[in-house]
């Protein structure tokens, strides 16, 4: 599994009505795309939920590289580079994902929490940490789901989770979910993947 995110930061004054409007109208194109385990079509608007920032960025869980290479070499990506500027991706490697007990659960928020591992800190350490603390947002009410992934280059954890509900029980950066894509969901590896 791979988790992937880019963000378009949009001018304070910006109209979030254009971006809504956009994953209203284009966000059905990955609803069957190969090699997707789910896409979180996320925002934040300045002022809401504590953001400082109106911001476009999605969440991505692959479960193949080739899909991710196919979504970002040839496919819709390339519409949102012509339309706002290609940006930074983010790509992380996954470490564990896991449901929430309540199935079929609609995702209206999503929390991504952004952690550096520290240096001397034994790597398995960092890594069973992050997985038991997200293993425990899966066990709270609303929790749709969470996953776990590192940035190996950066050395970098990065926590990701959907809730249904716009009180999640975590820190980190708060987003609304405009639409979730998730074609290979039941099919991304659960628990640790290491």
């Amino acid at each position: 599994m791979q988790a992937m995110q880019y963000e378009v930061t949009l001018p304070a004054d910006y109209d979030m009505g254009i971006v809504r409007a956009r994953v209203a109208r284009l966000g059905h194109a990955l609803d069957d795309w190969e090699g997707l385990g789910l896409k979180a079509y996320l925002v934040r608007e300045r002022g809401v939920d504590g953001s400082p920032v109106n911001q476009y960025a999605p969440f991505y869980l692959w479960h193949e590289a080739r899909g991710m290479n196919a979504f970002l070499y040839g496919g819709p990506f390339q519409g949102l580079v012509d339309d706002f500027g290609r940006p930074s991706v983010r790509q992380w490697t996954g470490l564990w994902y896991e449901e929430s007990a309540v199935v079929g659960a609609e995702a209206r928020y999503a929390v991504r929490h952004r952690t550096p591992v520290p240096a001397g800190r034994a790597l398995a350490e960092v890594a069973q940490e992050a997985m038991h603390e997200a293993g425990l947002l899966v066990t709270l009410d609303g929790a749709v789901c969470a996953a776990v992934a590192v940035d190996s280059r950066h050395w970098e954890v990065v926590r990701f989770s959907l809730w249904k509900h716009g009180t999640p029980e975590t820190d980190g950066d708060v987003y609304q979910v405009l639409r979730l894509s998730a074609p290979g969901r039941d099919r991304l590896p659960r628990g640790r993947q290491w």
